[in-house]
């Protein structure tokens, strides 16, 4: 490798850091972008009929309280849609805080209680406006208590799991392993949120918002974090190159 093309890659590597405020404004944007969109349709009445279509296309033409697939995968969904259920947020979290703060990283366990409670503070205030009815053309297949736009199930889960992910490629520096924790986090949300529909319990609409919404909710708070992050290593550095400077100076001034 030349002088030139090690340089290079130093010069990569050192603006890596700068790289991740720009691609968490991206999902941000397109995230926003997307959850207004869906949210403008629904409040028009305009994605009603693919709604319902896709609503149907998931149960038996002759009955549509009945899912399609055997029994064992409506019990699956159940179980799935629980890992977005609050309880099990609720605990993962609590258990995740407790482990960061026993090992004394407190802006890390500051950092996922504020993503995650934000984001279901959002999610609930949001439902509240909407006020969108659940489903009426198929039997609910589980224990529903609030409005339905957007799936609280798909908003924290993106949040939550988009956070975890956050925290542990913090610790791995290989693009691969930061690769593979990203997917998961995206796969275990796209499956809850699709449990939902499965269920009866959503439209569809109202869980490809949630999508957005968490991915937007957990890019800002992300965001804001590495910019303060990004701050407080330059204020940093920029204190520790003018301490060298005067300690320069005191040197050429010594006899």
């Amino acid at each position: 490798m030349t002088g030139e093309q090690d340089g290079f890659f130093r010069r990569v590597a050192r603006q890596r850091g700068a790289l991740a405020p720009v691609l968490l404004l991206l999902v941000l944007t397109l995230g926003s972008f997307a959850f207004f969109a869906i949210a403008d349709e629904v409040a028009e009445g305009e994605i009603k009929a693919l709604d319902e279509y896709l609503l149907l296309s998931l149960r038996n033409p002759m009955d549509a309280s009945d899912p399609l697939g055997p029994p064992w995968l409506e019990e699956t969904a159940l179980e799935i849609t629980a890992i977005g259920g609050y309880p099990v947020i609720v605990l993962s979290l609590l258990v995740l805080t407790g482990l960061l703060l026993v090992t004394r990283r407190f802006g890390a366990a500051f950092y996922a209680l504020l993503s995650v409670g934000s984001g279901a503070l959002v999610s609930y205030l949001l439902k509240n406006h909407y006020e969108r009815p659940r489903p009426d053309l198929v039997e609910h297949l589980d224990v529903i208590h609030t409005a339905s736009f957007p799936s609280g199930h798909a908003t924290v889960t993106t949040v939550a799991y988009l956070t975890l992910a956050a925290l542990v490629v913090r610790f791995f520096p290989d693009w691969r392993v930061r690769l593979y924790v990203l997917a998961v986090a995206v796969f275990i949300s796209f499956i809850v949120g699709a449990s939902r529909v499965y269920l009866g319990v959503h439209w569809p609409s109202d869980v490809a918002a949630g999508w957005a919404l968490g991915a937007a909710w957990a890019s800002f708070i992300w965001l804001c974090l590495s910019l303060l992050a990004l701050y407080r290593g330059r204020r940093a550095g920029n204190g520790s190159g003018k301490r060298l400077r005067e300690s320069a100076v005191e040197v050429m001034e010594k006899p």
